[in-house]
C-alpha cells in the first residue's frame, strides 16, 4: 500500500492532517499491511526512515513532491492500493484507469487559501481543490475525519455515498497515561493555553487579543502557546505591541513530556482556529482534564468540542472574550467541563478508525479486482 502525502509527522510544518495519516498508517501496519508513505524531504530528514513499522520515503520539495510522488505510484503494480492524501492539491492517482485508489481529505481549505495566499495564488489553489480534485477522485472512495468535512466535500460535488468519516484518535498509551489526570488539583482557569501550529488560519492572534482584553481585570492571567510555525515572529511582535510579554510564553516545539507538563499547569484552552478537520489538540487537552473554547464555524471543531458539556463554542472574537471571562468567573464549571472533556477524549481510541479504514480499502479492492 502506497500513501502519497505532502508531509510526514517529522516535517517542520506538520499538523493535524499528518498525524491523522500517521495514525491510519500505523493501524494498518498493525493489522498486517505493508505501508509506504511517500512525502517531501525537508532539509535534515533522512531519505528513507521506518517509524513504528511504517516506511517513509522522502523526495522533493513543496511542489515537486507531487510529480515525483505520482511517478512513484505509476511504477507500482495495479494491485497496489494508492492512498492520495489531498492537502488542498491532489496527486492525481485517481486519474489513472483501473487503479485502486482511496483519497484522504482531512478538511477543505477554502479559508486557508484566502488567508495564506491572498489574490491570484489563493484563487488558483481553491480552483484546483474545488474543481480538479473532485474530478481526479471521481469513482473512488474518499475518507475524511468529521461530518463537517464530509458535508464540505459533498458541497464540492463528491457523491454522498463515496465520502466516509473515519474519526481521528489518540494512541492507547497516551490514553492510559491520561487516566490519572483528574486526580490532580486543577490549576485556576486564568492559566490559559493554546496548542497549535503558528500559521495564519489558526488565528492565535485572537487568543492574544483575548488575553489583552482580560488582563486589566485578571492580574494573574497568563497564556502559554505550544507550537511553532512561520507566523511566530508576527505573533511575537503583536504580543509586544499588546504589552503582554510578561503574561505570554511562546514555547515552540516541545517534547511530549514537556507538553504534558505545561498542559497539567493550565486550566483552560483557547482554540480560535478558522478551520479544523477535527482538532486533535482538543482531545489532547481534554485527556488532561482541560476544556476548550473554540469557534462554532470552524468545521470539525464543533464536533471535537461538545458545546455546553466539554467546552464552549462561540461565534466570534467578541464572543470568545466574553465567554472566556465568564469561564474565569466560574472555575467550578471549568472543572466540570474538564472532567467531561476527559471522559470524551478517553473514547477516542485509534484502533476503531484503523479497522474502518481497512474495510473501505477492502471494498475498493473488490471493486477493482479483474
Amino acid at each position: 500500500m502506497l500513501f502519497l502525502a505532502w508531509r510526514d509527522p517529522r516535517h517542520p510544518e506538520a499538523g493535524g492532517s499528518e498525524l491523522y495519516v500517521q495514525a491510519i498508517a500505523e493501524q494498518l501496519v498493525r493489522r498486517g499491511h505493508e505501508v509506504v508513505v511517500r512525502v517531501a524531504r525537508p532539509r535534515g530528514l533522512r531519505r528513507d526512515e521506518n517509524i513504528d513499522g511504517v516506511r517513509y520515503e522522502r523526495a522533493g520539495g513543496r511542489m515537486s513532491v507531487y510529480p515525483l510522488g505520482l511517478l512513484r505510484a505509476v511504477r507500482e503494480p495495479r494491485t497496489t492500493v494508492i492512498v492520495d492524501v489531498v492537502n488542498g492539491v491532489p496527486f492525481g492517482a485517481g486519474l489513472f484507469p483501473r487503479r485502486r485508489v482511496v483519497a484522504v481529505i482531512h478538511h477543505v481549505h477554502r479559508a486557508q487559501w484566502r488567508m495564506i495566499y491572498p489574490g491570484l495564488g489563493g484563487r488558483l489553489g481553491w480552483f484546483v481543490e474545488s474543481r480538479i480534485a473532485p474530478l481526479a477522485n471521481r469513482g473512488h472512495p474518499v475518507v475524511t475525519v468529521s461530518e463537517a468535512s464530509r458535508n464540505d466535500l459533498i458541497d464540492l460535488g463528491y457523491p454522498h455515498d463515496s465520502v466516509h468519516v473515519v474519526r481521528n484518535g489518540l494512541p492507547q498509551d497516551v490514553i492510559a497515561r491520561g487516566a490519572s489526570s483528574l486526580t490532580r488539583s486543577r490549576p485556576r482557569p486564568t492559566r490559559l493555553i493554546v496548542l497549535a501550529r503558528l500559521v495564519p488560519h489558526k488565528q492565535v492572534e485572537h487568543a492574544l487579543l483575548t488575553a489583552a482584553a482580560l488582563a486589566p481585570r485578571w492580574p494573574d492571567l497568563s497564556l502559554d502557546v505550544i507550537g511553532d510555525g512561520w507566523w511566530r515572529s508576527k505573533l511575537e511582535r503583536q504580543c509586544r505591541e499588546l504589552a503582554l510579554e510578561d503574561r505570554v510564553t511562546f514555547h515552540g516545539h516541545v517534547t511530549e513530556a514537556r507538553k504534558i507538563e505545561i498542559l497539567d499547569s493550565s486550566g483552560l484552552m483557547l482554540m480560535p482556529s478558522a478551520k479544523e478537520g477535527w482538532c486533535l489538540a482538543v482531545s489532547e487537552a481534554g485527556l488532561r482534564g482541560i476544556p476548550t473554547i473554540g469557534y462554532r464555524h470552524s468545521g470539525g471543531l464543533a464536533e471535537s468540542i461538545k458545546d455546553g458539556e466539554s467546552g464552549w463554542l462561540v461565534a466570534d472574537l467578541t464572543d470568545l472574550i466574553r465567554t472566556t471571562e465568564e469561564a474565569l468567573r466560574a472555575p467550578s464549571e471549568v472543572v466540570v467541563r474538564g472532567r467531561n472533556a476527559h471522559r470524551h477524549a478517553r473514547t477516542l481510541d485509534r484502533t476503531g478508525p484503523g479497522a474502518r479504514f481497512e474495510r473501505i480499502l477492502a471494498k475498493e479492492n473488490a471493486q477493482r479486482s479483474p
